[in-house]
């Protein structure tokens, strides 16, 4: 099943991130797709969700921020919860 791919993707995602420090964990609702709910403990309004699909011209299958653009691949989590991580990472003034 499609999904539960994308959940293998978005659970993977989950440990590189923890590993980051950061909280994840996958929200799978009725009507919609599974998606990752990120949080930096550190900054709790520092949130981000990403989702798992195919790309629109391929079948393979990358992470995606919540504003629609490509994330990373999802043969590389690591690099992908790197790219989470300084996206969330707090900013000093």
């Amino acid at each position: 099943m499609v999904s539960d791919e994308r959940i293998a993707h978005l659970e993977e995602l989950v440990h590189a991130l923890d590993a980051r420090g950061l909280v994840a964990r996958v929200v799978q609702t009725r009507s919609g797709p599974a998606f990752l709910r990120v949080v930096n403990p550190d900054a709790a309004s520092l949130t981000e969700n990403v989702t798992c699909a195919p790309g629109p011209d391929t079948a393979d299958h990358y992470f995606w921020w919540s504003w629609g653009e490509r994330l990373h691949r999802v043969d590389d989590p690591d690099t992908a919860a790197r790219k989470v991580a300084r996206v969330l990472e707090p900013k000093t003034v």
